[in-house]
C-alpha cells in the first residue's frame, strides 16, 4: 500500500525571489507570482499547506496594463461609515500608491483563507528598485514571457 507523505513546515527550505516589473503586464505578473507564494512550482506541493517561496517585486510604479484600463479600471475602498467609499482609476493610485495595485491584483489570486493572509505576508512590493532584503541574497525569477498576446 503506498502512502502520501505530507512534507513538514520546518524541513521546506524557503527561497527568495526578485521580480523586476518594469514593462511587465499586471495580470501576468500577478498569477505568476502568486504561483510561487503558494509554492506550485515545488514537487512537494500541497494545497493546504504553505509550500512556498518570499517574493520580492520592485519597480511597481512601471507595472502596465493593456487596452483602456488605465483610465477606466477603478480600485474602490471603504471606510466602514456611511458614504465611506472611496473610488480611484488605475493612474491615480499608480501616482499615489504603485505599491497596492500589484499587493491587490496577487492577493486577489491566493486562497481567501488564514492561509492566503499567511501567504501575503511573504509577498515584499517596493515602488522603486531598492529594496532592504539584500542580505537574503534574492535569485532573479524569470517570468514566462511567451504567453503574451501577439
Amino acid at each position: 500500500m503506498n502512502k502520501t507523505t505530507t512534507p513538514s513546515i520546518d524541513s521546506s527550505n524557503r527561497q527568495w525571489y526578485l521580480v523586476d516589473a518594469e514593462n511587465q503586464t499586471l495580470g501576468r505578473l500577478a498569477t505568476q507570482v502568486a504561483s510561487v507564494l503558494r509554492g506550485k512550482n515545488k514537487p512537494e506541493f500541497t494545497p493546504h499547506l504553505d509550500t512556498g517561496d518570499f517574493v520580492v517585486v520592485v519597480n511597481a510604479d512601471k507595472i502596465r496594463v493593456t487596452g483602456k484600463k488605465a483610465q477606466q479600471k477603478l480600485y474602490r475602498r471603504h471606510s466602514g461609515r456611511p458614504g465611506g467609499m472611496k473610488v480611484e482609476t488605475f493612474n491615480a493610485l499608480q501616482k499615489r500608491l504603485p505599491e497596492r495595485i500589484i499587493e491587490k491584483a496577487i492577493k486577489g489570486m491566493l486562497p481567501h483563507n488564514a492561509l492566503g493572509r499567511q501567504l501575503f505576508r511573504k509577498l515584499k512590493v517596493y515602488k522603486g528598485a531598492d529594496h532592504p532584503h539584500a542580505a537574503q541574497k534574492p535569485q532573479m525569477l524569470k517570468l514566462d514571457t511567451t504567453a503574451l498576446v501577439q
